[in-house]
């Protein structure tokens, strides 16, 4: 008979974070500080691309006219 092993839920790969990404319409490279909690968030050739469970990240970037998102 075939054995069949079950592998712990630690060995299997997470599935990959979704990241969004939003275009810088004023400078092509910079570095965002969120005021609340003073991370840093890396612009380079005019994009910023954040997890979309990050919260914080996602409301700084749509609340400013700076920040377009990308498809």
């Amino acid at each position: 008979m075939a054995k069949t092993t079950d592998k712990p839920a630690a060995d299997q790969s997470p599935a990959a974070d979704l990241l969004l990404t939003f275009r810088d319409k004023v400078f092509t490279s910079r570095t965002l500080i969120i005021p609340a909690t003073g991370r840093s968030l890396p612009v380079a050739k005019s994009v910023v691309a954040v997890s979309a469970s990050d919260e914080q990240a996602l409301s700084y970037l749509k609340a400013h006219k700076e920040f377009e998102p990308l498809e």
